[in-house]
C-alpha cells in the first residue's frame, strides 16, 4: 500500500499542470516611440557608442572616489534598504509556502490508546466489537503509519494559479529592492553634491568676507586720515555684516548637509575617506545616452515591478475561475495497527485507508462570480498602474533631457557673467582708490560678483544633480559591485 500511496501522490501532482488564467499579453507602450525634440533638447548628447544606463555600474558612473566610498557605506548600513531586502525575503518565504500546496504533505505518525472500561462495555478492536468482562478491563490500541491528509487535486489549476501569483509578487518585491538600491545611490549622490555646493559657498563667503573686511579697514583708515566719509564707512560696514550673516547661514547648511548624508549612510562619516573632487571640477560623474523609450521596459525596476504585479493579478483570475469547478481532496495512509505494542510491527498487523472527497459548488449566492469580477477589476487596476508607471518614467527622462540640454548653456553664460562682474569689481576698486568713483560703485560691483558666483555654484550643483536624476530615471546601473549580474 505504501507504493500505491506514492503512485497516487505522483499522479495527482502530474495532473496539476494547467491553469485557467488568461494568456498574458504586455500592454502597448503608452508613450511616444521617441524622446521629445526641440530647442531645449538640442544640447543633450545621445551618442550611441556610450553604453546604456542599465549596463553602467554605479562605480563607473560616480567616478569620484570619495563619493564611491560613501555610496558603498550606505548600501551596507541604510535601514530603508534593509527593510526592502527583508520584504524580498518575506515574499520569497510566502511563495515557497504557497508552492508547497502543490504537493501532498506526507508525514509519519504513531498513536496509542489505553483505556480502563467497566464490565459489559462494547469496544471496537480490529473492525469488530467485543464486550469486556470482569469488573473492569483495559482497552489497548496502537497504530503507526505514513500518509497525507486533505490533499486537494489541482485539476483546474487553482493552486497553480495562486503559486504563480505569489511568484510574480516575489519578483515584484525583488525589483522594488533594486529600485530602492538605485534610489539610495541617487540620494547619497544628491546629498553629497549639496554638501559640496554648500562647502564651496561657505568658502566663497569667507573669501568675500575677507575682501570686504579689508575694504572696510581701508575705508576706516581714510576716514581717520580725513579723506573718507562716514557714509562710505557705513556702506562698507553693511557689506561686511551681510557677508557675516551669509557665513552663519552656510555654516549651518554645511552642518545640516552632513547630518542628512549620515542619515543615508546609517553611520557617522568616516574620517579616513579618500580625497574627493570639488563641485566645479570635471570627472565627478560620467555621461549617459538617452537610448529609446522602449529601453526603459528592460531597465527601470519600478516598471518591471509593475509588470510583475500585473502578471500576479492575471494569475489570480485563474484561481477565481477554478472556484467554479469541482474540487477533489484525498486522504490516504498506510501502516500497522495492533492492540498489543509488542506485535505492532509483526505478522498481519498492516492497515491502510483511502478517503477521497468531492466538493461540487452548487449555490454560492454569487460569491464565486463576485470574486472573479474582483480579480478582473484588480487586473485592470494593475494595467493602469503599469501604464502610468511607464508614462511617469517617460516624463522623468524627458525632463532630465531638457535640463541637460539647457544647463550647459546656462552654466557657460553664468561663467561669462562671473568673469564680467569680476573685471567690473577690479576696475571699480581701482577707480575708488584713485578717487574717481565713490565706494557705492565698488559695493554694487562686489555684491553683483558675489551673487553671480553664488548662482554659478547653484547651477553647477543643479546640473550634476540632474545627471544623477537622469541616471536614476534611465534605470540606473547594477549596484552590487558596480557590475551587471549574470
Amino acid at each position: 500500500m505504501t507504493r500505491t500511496c506514492l503512485l497516487v501522490a505522483v499522479s495527482t501532482v502530474a495532473l496539476a499542470g494547467c491553469t485557467l488564467a488568461p494568456d498574458y499579453e504586455r500592454p502597448d507602450l503608452p508613450v511616444a516611440a521617441n524622446w521629445p525634440a526641440g530647442q531645449a533638447y538640442d544640447g543633450a548628447p545621445q551618442t550611441a557608442s556610450i553604453p546604456t544606463a542599465d549596463s553602467i555600474g554605479w562605480r563607473d558612473f560616480f567616478a569620484d572616489q570619495r563619493l564611491q566610498a560613501l555610496i558603498g557605506i550606505a548600501l551596507k548600513n541604510n535601514r530603508d534598504l534593509r527593510i526592502a531586502v527583508l520584504n524580498v525575503e518575506a515574499a520569497q518565504a510566502q511563495f515557497r509556502a504557497t508552492q508547497a500546496d502543490l504537493f501532498p504533505q506526507i508525514s509519519a505518525s504513531g498513536s496509542g490508546e489505553i483505556e480502563s472500561l467497566p464490565a459489559g462495555t462494547a469496544v471496537q478492536t480490529g473492525g469488530s466489537y467485543q464486550t469486556t468482562g470482569g469488573s473492569h478491563s483495559m482497552y489497548r490500541y496502537y497504530q503507526a503509519g505514513i500518509g497525507f491528509t486533505s490533499y486537494e487535486l489541482d485539476l483546474f489549476g487553482k493552486v497553480r494559479s495562486q503559486t504563480d501569483q505569489q511568484f510574480e509578487q516575489y519578483l515584484g518585491y525583488e525589483e522594488t529592492r533594486r529600485s530602492s538600491e538605485i534610489a539610495l545611490v541617487a540620494q547619497v549622490a544628491s546629498a553629497y553634491l549639496a554638501l559640496l555646493a554648500d562647502e564651496r559657498l561657505l568658502q566663497l563667503t569667507r573669501d568675500t568676507l575677507d575682501s570686504q573686511t579689508a575694504s572696510y579697514d581701508l575705508t576706516k583708515a581714510t576716514l581717520t586720515g580725513g579723506t573718507g566719509t562716514e557714509l562710505t564707512l557705513r556702506q562698507a560696514e553693511t557689506s561686511v555684516d551681510t557677508a557675516q550673516a551669509n557665513l552663519a547661514q552656510y555654516t549651518r547648511q554645511v552642518a545640516q548637509d552632513r547630518n542628512a548624508l549620515e542619515l543615508l549612510l546609517g553611520q557617522p562619516m568616516p574620517a579616513d575617506l579618500p580625497q574627493g573632487r570639488q563641485i566645479d571640477q570635471q570627472g565627478l560623474l560620467a555621461d549617459l545616452p538617452a537610448g529609446l523609450p522602449s529601453d526603459l521596459l528592460a531597465s527601470r525596476p519600478d516598471i518591471l515591478a509593475a509588470e510583475h504585479n500585473l502578471k500576479a493579478a492575471n494569475a489570480n483570475i485563474g484561481a477565481a475561475r477554478a472556484a467554479f469547478f469541482p474540487s477533489i481532496s484525498l486522504t490516504a495512509s498506510d501502516g500497522v495497527a495492533s492492540n498489543q505494542l509488542s506485535t505492532l510491527f509483526k505478522g498481519a498487523a498492516t492497515s491502510w485507508s483511502f478517503e477521497p472527497q468531492v466538493n461540487i459548488p452548487i449555490f454560492t449566492a454569487g460569491q464565486n462570480q463576485a470574486n472573479l469580477d474582483l480579480a478582473k477589476a484588480q487586473k485592470n487596476i494593475q494595467i493602469a498602474t503599469y501604464e502610468k508607471t511607464i508614462q511617469t518614467a517617460f516624463q522623468e527622462v524627458a525632463n532630465a533631457l531638457a535640463a541637460r540640454g539647457t544647463y550647459l548653456d546656462q552654466i557657460k553664460a553664468q561663467q561669462k557673467l562671473v568673469r564680467a562682474y569680476g573685471e567690473s569689481y577690479r576696475l571699480s576698486s581701482l577707480r575708488f582708490r584713485t578717487g574717481i568713483d565713490t565706494y557705492l560703485t565698488v559695493l554694487d560691483a562686489q555684491r553683483s560678483l558675489y551673487s553671480a558666483q553664488q548662482s554659478l555654484v547653484s547651477l553647477q550643483q543643479a546640473a550634476l544633480a540632474n545627471q544623477v536624476t537622469f541616471y536614476k530615471a534611465l534605470g540606473g546601473g547594477w549596484v552590487e559591485g558596480g557590475r551587471k549580474k549574470a
